[in-house]
């Protein structure tokens, strides 16, 4: 059931990008050919009679298209009839293109307004500590304690009132000679009880049991306004467009993050993984993500993409003059074959690393 959610959060995105395509060229009264979502053999399909436009759903669910009569004609054979893309005027052209990539953002805006209005937002109203490393031979190891394990108290006195200073304080204020610490230590659903003595770290210059502790954030639900909703959608876009535009330069200039890159196989994996622990929840913030991560992606001016197709209408803006069309469509047509292999090189990896 999490890999056909997964599945069908994908077909949202493709759907709604190409019929942002779609739409625009209804409206630029530019031919389309054929609107199709999926890839590979035909599953079902029917042709509009007014427009002659082939609609079809295909076999594969990892992309769809939006083709536009005379788009990508390396021959040469439609270069003179009027109703050829390459044709019509390059403004209509460029808003085509660009409605796209531009859906996309919409459908993450909205959907991300309409989640805080229903749910609305979740404010911290405190801290609770955590056991996040033990290190070995300090007095918390050889009590015993694990990484996970939770301090609720310790000499009587409350660990978990929502800040991590009280646990900080009561291990640095001790003192050689005070009696051992009793702690009072919450592992899943088993209470234990330890007893341990800080030691001075010199380095640090503090009492120290010889661990590492993180913190969980205690969270509320406040409601949104009808405006607040809208501001918090485009905060939550700005953030995720800056970290997402930041990870590829790191991809670009220095390679990181490129073993954790993902085909279609692994999108559909940690999809599916993440709606099945989060649920409604996990799949609405995902959607967004992977929204803006394909409208920007699609900006790329990578050929046969929307972001190649905008710069070869800017040049024609700037030279006045078009590109022949027989040489865009080489320059396409081979950008979506080293599309296609780099895809069939991401997928291989997602399984075998599920296989891993």
């Amino acid at each position: 059931m999490y890999i056909l959610l997964a599945i069908l959060l994908l077909a949202i995105l493709i759907t709604v990008h190409e019929f942002g395509h779609f739409l625009a060229a209804r409206a630029m009264k530019i031919e389309v050919r054929e609107f199709a979502i999926g890839m590979g053999p035909k599953l079902i399909g029917w042709k509009s009679r007014k427009y002659e436009t082939a609609f079809s759903v295909r076999a594969i669910p990892i992309g769809g298209y939006c083709a536009f009569y005379g788009e990508d004609d390396p021959t040469g054979k439609s270069k003179d009839d009027p109703r050829a893309f390459p044709k019509q005027n390059v403004w209509k052209r460029l808003f085509v293109i660009l409605m796209g990539p531009m859906m996309n953002f919409v459908l993450a805006f909205l959907v991300a307004a309409v989640f805080y209005w229903v749910s609305g937002i979740s404010i911290a109203t405190g801290i609770d500590p955590y056991i996040a490393e033990v290190m070995a031979a300090g007095p918390a190891y050889s009590a015993g304690m694990q990484a996970g394990d939770r301090v609720t108290e310790i000499n009587g006195k409350n660990m978990l009132d929502g800040t991590m200073d009280t646990l900080l304080d009561t291990l640095q204020d001790w003192k050689a000679g005070d009696e051992p610490l009793q702690m009072t230590v919450k592992r899943g659903d088993e209470t234990l009880h330890m007893e341990m003595s800080p030691v001075w770290d010199e380095t640090e210059k503090k009492m120290r049991i010889g661990v590492t502790i993180g913190g969980t954030y205690r969270t509320e639900k406040q409601a949104v306004s009808f405006l607040d909703g809208f501001r918090h959608s485009w905060e939550l876009c700005v953030n995720a467009s800056g970290a997402i535009l930041g990870a590829l330069k790191d991809l670009v200039t220095t390679g990181k993050g490129l073993d954790e890159a993902s085909g279609p196989v692994g999108i559909v994996s940690i999809v599916s993984s993440e709606v099945k622990e989060g649920g409604f929840s996990a799949f609405t913030q995902l959607l967004v993500l992977i929204s803006i991560n394909l409208g920007l992606m699609n900006l790329l001016p990578i050929p046969g993409l929307d972001g190649s197709r905008l710069v070869f209408g800017l040049i024609e803006v700037i030279r006045r003059k078009p590109v022949p069309p027989e040489k865009e469509a080489m320059v396409h047509l081979v950008g979506m074959v080293l599309l296609f292999g780099l895809m069939i090189f991401f997928t291989f990896k997602d399984i075998m690393r599920l296989f891993n």
